[in-house]
């Protein structure tokens, strides 16, 4: 079986995450930007009619990401999971590695991570956004946080 660089990306964002979370920093973080840029080149090229500039982009990202978030067990998962793998990688990033803080951020980067994960394989039955779309790793918490603060699931959509 032949990997293409599309999937490369994916598994290298992956294994970046995962290198955080076993403490090593700096290489996650450089192995997730290798793969976030390689997803972000094979989405380029599978849309070459995308208009220049980030507004577009963004656009299509939104725009992709709440269509892959129909099922509303899923959103709640999401609206739970995401936020702790943000609050996860931020305390992963900043604390002290293996110290009690870290290993906190670690529970819920690990936690949100599997309350995603069970959102796509059990309710949504598809593949998370980000290795179809890499900007799917931000309009996913842009997309929770404004359900949240809303205190519903209304859709982004009409918010661009």
């Amino acid at each position: 079986m032949q990997i293409d660089k599309k999937q490369m990306g994916a598994i290298e964002a992956v294994g970046g995450m995962g290198l955080v979370l076993l403490g090593h920093r700096l290489k996650g973080l450089a192995m997730f930007s290798h793969g976030f840029y390689n997803l972000e080149q094979e989405y380029r090229k599978a849309h070459p009619d995308l208009p220049p500039g980030f507004k577009a982009r963004w656009g299509n990202a939104v725009t992709f990401y709440d269509a892959t978030h129909q099922n509303e067990t899923s959103r709640t998962l999401h609206r739970w999971g995401i936020p702790m793998i943000v609050g996860g990688a931020l305390g992963l990033l900043a604390a002290p590695v293996y110290r009690k803080v870290w290993w906190n951020a670690a529970f819920l980067f690990a936690v949100g991570w599997a309350l995603n994960i069970v959102g796509h394989s059990k309710y949504e039955k598809n593949n998370p956004a980000f290795t179809e779309d890499p900007l799917s790793f931000i309009a996913g918490p842009v997309w929770d946080f404004k359900q949240m603060k809303r205190g519903n699931a209304v859709s982004i959509e009409n918010e661009r």
